[in-house]
């Protein structure tokens, strides 16, 4: 979902949001596993299985990645130089079960557990590195109370531990969250409306010791959706109450109208906050307790075409953001994160996607002008054009895949002094169809080793060959 939409999730929903909905089993019990080697050392493998059985459905998941990996930091001028290999090692595990007691009315559970130990380059002489644990469950009710109408009640509870261990001493965070949701869905005779409540309780102990260690927020959301052809509308509100940055109300509408053959013309205006992490307001050395919230205003309109496979969309956008929190550091190395009184962000976004004989493709291209209204300077790490555009050839039992992806210049620093160059990067790929359920993978980043900066002195993969053996239902 592109664009602010605090107004559906809340804080931090400030320029687009990812959701991941995990699959559930479904029919006969399936597996799956996978398992792949290629250059830095880099392994990976996976195993789960799925079904159902009854009213009971299932699905469970597991999986390792681990990587010898190559140095973070390129610059041995740089005091945090340290010539080793900062590699990672990752486990997770994930699982879902649900009963379905009648049509309408259902119990799910699902469980999430992920440990990354990740090495990074602070001192010259110790082999620094942060541990970081995610585990995460979640109960949910749904029950049909009436024709029109849906209720789902969620409990939820999270953790995120993180240790880190390097040449400067150790320090930790362990971060709890309990989360309450409780979603209404109503069918109109004209339209359809949802309101929700969600309560939401973070609590952090640190080493260091912050001075604020908890908050709570309060939400209210409410969204009303019309389709009567050939209009869309959808209008939301939502209004947090937070114990540590006060109250906020988001909004949003979206209009959109079919015309012609496959044409649709939309428009859509919003705002949307981002609260300032704890980490942000009170880590030691590197924080800011005066920080505000970040706010954002938003426009957009599009004109889209779909027929057939075909799919293509044209956005402009302008996204116009007070107090925009920004990581900055002076000459001296002195860190934290400020609030950038006012930028501006404008810019046209072009995207495809479909087939043409028996090719797949798809490919977007986006022109931004990123801008501290004060200074006149681009904002940091922001390019000016991305793009990307990548193309699938069947042929038998192979696979061929060839991407694109690309980048104009940027600056690493808000005073526009660390420039970093652009970038385009070849990626391919080949699978070939050993029977129905078995295959065999390969993919090479970076084809033609290109040097390329994300963040100014860091390093970033070279070229590199990855492949592998999958079974799939």
């Amino acid at each position: 979902l592109r664009g602010p939409a605090s107004s559906l999730y809340g804080a931090d929903a400030i320029g687009g949001v990812i959701q991941v909905f995990t699959r559930r089993g479904e029919g006969a019990p399936a597996f799956n596993g996978s398992a792949s080697y290629g250059t830095y050392g880099t392994s990976q493998a996976t195993a789960g299985a799925g079904g159902a059985s009854g009213a009971w459905r299932y699905a469970i998941q597991g999986g390792y990645q681990g990587s010898r990996g190559f140095g973070a930091i390129g610059n041995p001028a740089d005091f945090s130089y340290n010539p080793d290999r900062d590699g990672y090692d990752r486990a997770n595990a994930s699982a879902n079960l649900s009963y379905r007691f009648n049509d309408g009315h259902d119990v799910a559970a699902q469980y999430y557990y992920s440990r990354l130990s990740n090495r990074f380059d602070a001192t010259a002489n110790f082999d620094d590195k942060t541990v970081t644990t995610v585990e995460s469950f979640a109960l949910s009710f749904t029950n049909r109370l009436a024709a029109f109408w849906v209720s789902r009640f969620n409990l939820g509870q999270g953790s995120d531990d993180s240790v880190s261990q390097s040449g400067y001493g150790d320090s930790g965070f362990r971060t709890r969250q309990n989360q309450l949701t409780w979603q209404n869905d109503l069918t109109l005779p004209i339209g359809a409306l949802s309101l929700a409540y969600v309560g939401l309780d973070e609590k952090i102990s640190t080493d260091p010791a912050f001075p604020v260690t908890s908050r709570r927020t309060n939400s209210f959301v409410g969204v009303y959706q019309l389709r009567v052809d050939p209009h869309t509308l959808q209008v939301n509100v939502r209004y947090d109450d937070s114990s540590q940055y006060g109250g906020r109300t988001t909004g949003a509408l979206g209009y959109a109208h079919a015309f012609g053959d496959g044409w649709r013309a939309l428009v859509n205006v919003g705002n949307a906050f981002k609260a300032p992490t704890f980490n942000d307001l009170y880590y030691p050395g590197f924080a800011n307790p005066n920080l505000a919230p970040e706010t954002a205003r938003n426009a957009d309109v599009a004109v889209e075409y779909a027929s057939g496979t075909l799919v293509a969309r044209a956005t402009a956008y302008r996204n116009q953001l007070k107090n925009l929190i920004v990581f900055q550091c002076d000459a001296d190395f002195n860190c934290a994160p400020n609030n950038v009184a006012k930028a501006t962000l404008t810019g046209l976004t072009l995207q495809a996607q479909g087939e043409w004989h028996t090719v797949s493709f798809k490919g977007s291209l986006d022109f931004l002008h990123p801008e501290d209204d004060a200074t006149g300077r681009e904002l940091p790490r922001r390019a000016r054009r991305y793009g990307s555009a990548s193309a699938l050839l069947p042929w038998q039992a192979w696979q061929f895949g060839a991407e694109l992806v690309a980048a104009s210049a940027r600056y690493d620093d808000a005073a526009n002094t660390r420039r970093m160059g652009g970038y385009a990067l070849v990626n391919l790929t080949a699978n070939y169809a050993l029977s129905k359920r078995w295959s065999l993978t390969v993919r090479a980043d970076n084809v033609f080793d290109k040097h390329y900066e994300l963040a100014s002195g860091y390093n970033t993969a070279g070229a590199s060959v990855f492949g592998g053996v999958r079974y799939s239902p």
